[in-house]
């Protein structure tokens, strides 16, 4: 019998406790506990889809080195289940853990299209790259159920706004129509995250994602488009993706992607003992290795939360990481570049009955 037992078809083993509330909070769950008097048990794997209702859906974001200026998210936690994931320490703001609550529980902003437009709307807003995806997937498999990204992507095409997307699911085919549509206006930049070309890394890693061969066909099918699509080789961590640099930036270029961006992975807050619980279980032979290697990247440290640094690391393996990415770019995208999207279409003032003058 393995004594280390996985839970099947998940990244985190366990539910970390959430550093806001105390230990003796006692907190409620409406969902179970009407299951539980209702005489049923409730499934602790299922994936709980539950409504919130936000005030706003665009945030500005304050991080000088995280390249973008706005985003917004259609939902909270991710289905994914990526073991390194920073967003899932965001959970906690919402009462959740940031291990399989961030899994399990994904909060829907069902409103987000209307929020999008009343901001789209306002004689105060300037047109800046608003980026789908900032914190949790836009393309998660919620997305195939509210269709939430799609109506939003409805709303960008309307004020000819510019809009950026992130995202490991092959779901994003679904809207080949709107990305071709805003793409001919240079209103659209796709980011298609793909960290490993190994199906096997991608299943222990990155468990409910669409597989290696589909995201590869993905940044074909919208480079064959005329979309514009940089990769994202994030994160890359030390002894289990970092041998895949060069053979991974010439498999995307060779598929159409105009250019690569890569970050070293960095276990902030809780996540640092949600990963150190999964590679345990998971890569018991190697774990002690990678996470020696991950700290020697951050000053002895799982996490960094400098800036500047906490993205590409410091010491000899992270020098190593950066200039084969550095190497990688001048070999394979020497010729190629992202175009910047157009901020001077959107006009807000002139939709509806304005555009009869």
């Amino acid at each position: 019998m393995n004594p280390n037992p996985t839970i099947k078809g998940r990244g985190a083993q366990l539910n970390t406790p959430n550093k806001f509330f105390e230990l003796s909070h006692e907190m409620r769950d409406d969902f179970l506990e009407y299951c539980e008097k209702e005489g049923e048990e409730a499934d602790k794997n299922k994936t709980l889809y539950l409504e919130v209702f936000p005030k706003t859906i665009v945030n500005k974001v304050e991080s000088p080195d995280v390249g973008m200026g706005f985003s917004m998210n259609m939902y909270q936690g991710c289905e994914h289940g990526c073991i390194y994931c920073y967003a899932r320490n965001s959970h906690e703001y919402w009462g959740y853990s940031a291990g399989l609550d961030f899994e399990r529980r994904i909060l829907v902003k069902k409103d987000a299209p209307k929020l999008l437009e009343e901001l789209l709307k306002k004689k105060s807003w300037e047109a800046y790259p608003i980026v789908m995806s900032g914190n949790t997937d836009c393309y998660q498999p919620a997305e195939k159920k509210f269709e939430i990204t799609r109506q939003c992507l409805e709303v960008f095409l309307k004020y000819k706004h510019p809009v950026g997307i992130i995202t490991k699911n092959a779901l994003i085919l679904r809207d080949l129509d709107l990305l071709k549509a805003l793409s001919s206006e240079n209103l659209i930049g796709v980011n298609v995250s793909i960290t490993s070309l190994s199906e096997d890394t991608r299943r222990v890693l990155e468990p409910r994602t669409a597989t290696i061969k589909k995201r590869l066909e993905t940044v074909k099918t919208l480079s064959e488009n005329g979309i514009p699509v940089n990769v994202m080789i994030a994160p890359i961590i030390p002894s289990i993706n970092s041998h895949e640099i060069l053979p991974l930036a010439k498999k995307v270029s060779e598929l159409g992607a105009l250019s690569i961006g890569h970050t070293i992975v960095r276990l902030n807050g809780a996540i640092g003992e949600i990963f150190t619980d999964w590679i345990r279980k998971t890569m018991p032979d190697r774990a002690d290795k990678v996470l020696h290697q991950i700290e020697s990247c951050h000053g002895g440290n799982l996490n960094d939360s400098r800036y500047g640094t906490r993205m590409r690391g410091e010491g000899e393996i992270a020098k190593q990481i950066n200039d084969l990415v550095k190497l990688a770019r001048l070999k394979y995208f020497k010729d190629k570049a992202m175009p910047k999207l157009d901020c001077s279409l959107h006009e807000p003032y002139k939709i509806g009955q304005l555009k009869l003058f």
